[in-house]
């Protein structure tokens, strides 16, 4: 017979085996812009063959379904625990905030054929749960960073 823990762990991890990110968000509204720092990713999902992956994080700034711009970070070579600590900056006007949203992919990076994504989180104020959560606290502490680990999807 399992235990609550066994079962608890066996969820968690059927869900969290592409790995997670860790970024901060922080808004100036009198500047009108909107920084996410991508920190690091760890226990990503491996997608050579060599059994690690190529990742950079792709980060989309989204509107009504709509893709305003899009930034990458660099590409960390044959690693599944990659450190980037890269900041990326949009321009978005305080009468704005509330519609848009940040798409991030973390991708492996692929010489031949093209790049896949090795998983995807949402923040914003259509996004789940801890997206949204991050995403509030960001707005309530203006001009402060703020961190999290979020799970990545597909």
């Amino acid at each position: 017979m399992k235990g609550l823990q066994d079962f608890q762990s066996e969820v968690y991890q059927d869900n969290v085996d592409l790995g997670e990110l860790m970024f901060s968000l922080c808004y100036l509204p009198t500047a009108g812009r909107l920084t996410i720092t991508i920190i690091k990713a760890r226990n990503l999902k491996a997608m050579d063959i060599t059994g690690a992956s190529d990742p950079y994080v792709k980060v989309s700034l989204m509107c009504e379904g709509r893709r305003l711009k899009k930034r990458k970070t660099s590409t960390k070579r044959n690693t599944l625990n990659p450190v980037y600590n890269e900041a990326i900056v949009f321009d978005v006007p305080p009468e704005n905030i509330d519609q848009i949203s940040l798409l991030i992919a973390v991708m492996d990076y692929d010489r031949v054929g093209h790049n896949e994504v090795i998983g995807v989180c949402r923040v914003g104020n259509e996004a789940e749960s801890l997206g949204r959560d991050h995403w509030n606290e960001m707005l309530t502490y203006p001009r402060k960073p703020i961190a999290h680990w979020h799970p990545l999807i597909e």
